[in-house]
């Protein structure tokens, strides 16, 4: 069962432009996406998939195999099914290009669900939300899910909303959408061949076409606590985690 996570850059972000070149720690963000994504155990690729040369020329410079794509493309999921029509792979999984500390253990745990049940599609993660403020912020996505953990619905709503005036609930009922995705090549084709829906086009979210069609998404639960970078301000957030992330090797070290 082949698996290949590809990692869609864009370079013309519509919030933050030229977002996989911004620089953390002094490297540009798509390198930091594509040597956590490698990481992971179970992958047997990892392609950066881009529209722009300077992209491709930086993530060529760390070793990283890049694919050029179409520049009309109007979603990452048409980004990676362009690459995904290339390759040979059971399994496709989608590393957003704004994670750029995603544990290894959060891209097995998403592709494990696809790996123990064929009839599963499409998989996704989810991680508990304890700040208030993520959980009003609608660049933070939620989720909520059945018992089975099939994705009910996504939204960048506070969701589930307390009727009481309670604030929506605690953790662990509060949990923000982590941007990776599994598919089964052949759903994530058909998929990218499907017309968006308008729950789709109000949210800004393509999972929802997904739901929409009558597709279950399995989310599995996961730790994950890095930053996501949707704009130019959470550069200092992922600044700030990179240096504890090192002050924490460096005593791991100090006292190994």
């Amino acid at each position: 069962m082949a698996v290949i996570a590809i990692i869609p850059a864009r370079y013309g972000s519509t919030r933050f432009p030229g977002k996989p070149l911004a620089l953390i720690g002094g490297k540009p963000m798509v390198q930091h996406v594509y040597e956590s994504t490698a990481r992971a155990r179970g992958l047997d690729r990892v392609i950066v998939a881009t529209e722009d040369r300077r992209i491709f020329d930086a993530a060529r410079s760390v070793g990283a195999e890049v694919m050029m794509t179409s520049d009309k493309h109007e979603s990452g999921t048409d980004r990676l099914a362009e690459v995904a029509k290339k390759i040979r792979a059971e399994l496709v999984v989608n590393v957003q290009g704004d994670l750029p500390f995603i544990r290894p253990e959060t891209i097995d745990r998403t592709v494990k669900p696809l790996r123990q049940d064929r009839k599963i599609p499409m998989a996704t993660a989810k991680t508990a939300i304890f700040d208030e403020n993520e959980w009003l912020n609608p660049n933070v996505v939620k989720v909520v899910t059945d018992k089975a953990g099939f994705a009910l619905y996504f939204s960048r709503a506070p969701i589930p909303h307390a009727r009481d005036g309670s604030g929506g609930g605690d953790a662990p009922l509060r949990y923000r959408h982590v941007g990776i995705y599994a598919y089964r090549r052949e759903f994530l084709l058909k998929f990218a061949r499907m017309r968006p829906v308008e729950l789709e086009r109000i949210e800004k979210l393509e999972q929802l076409r997904a739901l929409a069609n009558g597709y279950r998404i399995r989310v599995a639960e996961v730790d994950e606590r890095s930053v996501e970078v949707d704009t130019p301000a959470d550069l200092e957030k992922a600044e700030a985690y990179l240096q504890a992330l090192n002050i924490n090797a460096r005593r791991r070290t100090a006292h190994g």
